[in-house]
């Protein structure tokens, strides 16, 4: 009789290949555990009152029981105690994943019905696949064409809702070289289950020839760069600092001071919000002139553009906000100002207008 065993891609549980999914794997199963010891345990007893104090004449009366302070303390207490340290472990782990480490990769992302369009720095672009070095952690910054979609890497313990009209982020980093299914994990239309791929975790050697040959239109920010000048953008946004539109050196990162609106963070969301929508908020201290591109630009134009305004970098004596949570500095309200003060002095750069 020949012996029963499942397909090699159809496992019970799947491989742990990321640096966090051992630590997600124990939190699973700690879960599993108190939740099944104490469902078990309210339905074992629930069995044995039934029977141990089941009514036995129809004339029969309960015995009245006082309550006892300290049994309800006990049972009380201890599931709080339980139940709060693992929403602490869970929140502990989820900080994690939201904050990526400072040497991050970042790679981005398109989702389309019913594709995964992938975009390196470098210029290099793929369809349903994505190629990481082993070892190193990679940031993900996606975004989607059309509907709600979910980048879910069941290896990796990582899941993340894509949503048109700005950029989610998730980060991992592959622990062992191997070929990893991708899925989306929110039904996005008639071809939802079609839309699978793969994520390769190559050893550093192999990933950097892999890498090595490139993309023939060149990286993101010089296609950016080409796009920048394409559509007029260098006729107001001079690097001067001295053009009807900011000068946008050092943009990225910074908090931006808005005329309609609280001060924003200028970020992937931001940029691209300025790019689709300009009419929504205008910078302090800026005419809003800047016209629309929604329908001029795809998303991997947007993405481009923001890897161009990233490239521009911050200006002389700027510094980027760290990841730890300091305080990003403002870009200020008055136009031709940018140039670096002296030290200590916050910048006073507007975004873009």
């Amino acid at each position: 009789m020949p012996e029963l065993s499942l397909h090699p891609d159809l496992r019970f549980f799947p491989d742990a290949a990321s640096s966090v999914a051992g630590e997600y794997n124990w939190l699973f199963w700690a879960l599993v555990f108190v939740c099944g010891a104490v469902t078990l345990g309210i339905a074992c007893f629930v069995v044995y009152a039934a029977i141990r104090y089941r009514r036995r004449s129809d004339d029969e009366l309960p015995p009245q029981i006082p309550g006892n302070m300290k049994l309800e303390l006990l049972w009380t207490g201890i599931p709080l105690f339980l139940f709060m340290g693992m929403f602490a472990w869970g929140a502990v782990l989820f900080f994690d994943i939201e904050r990526p480490p400072r040497n991050a990769t970042q790679v981005y992302v398109v989702a389309k019905q019913w594709m995964w369009k992938i975009q390196y720095l470098n210029g290099e672009r793929e369809i349903d696949a994505l190629h990481v070095p082993v070892g190193e952690p990679i940031q993900l910054i996606m975004t989607s064409q059309d509907a709600i979609h979910s980048f879910f890497v069941p290896d990796f313990r990582i899941k993340q809702d894509v949503l048109p009209g700005r950029y989610t982020t998730i980060w991992f980093q592959a622990e062992k070289p191997g070929k990893y299914h991708l899925f989306c994990a929110e039904y996005c239309g008639t071809k939802h289950s079609g839309m699978i791929g793969w994520v390769y975790a190559m050893d550093r050697q192999d990933y950097q020839a892999w890498l090595s040959h490139g993309a023939a239109e060149g990286s993101l920010a010089s296609t950016g760069e080409k796009l920048f000048h394409q559509f007029g953008c260098a006729n107001c946004h001079h690097f001067d600092g001295h053009g009807p539109a900011p000068d946008l050196q050092g943009l990225y990162g910074r908090q931006v001071l808005l005329k309609d609106a609280s001060p924003g963070i200028a970020d992937e969301t931001y940029i691209r919000q300025k790019l689709m929508d300009p009419k929504r908020t205008t910078v302090l201290g800026f005419e809003n002139i800047m016209p629309t591109f929604d329908g001029q630009l795809s998303e991997e134009q947007v993405i481009d553009l923001i890897a161009y305004i990233k490239a521009l970098g911050p200006g002389p004596g700027d510094r980027l906000p760290t990841s730890s949570g300091s305080t990003p500095q403002e870009y200020g309200t008055t136009p031709g100002i940018g140039e670096p003060g002296a030290s200590g002095n916050a910048q006073t750069e507007p975004g873009i207008r």
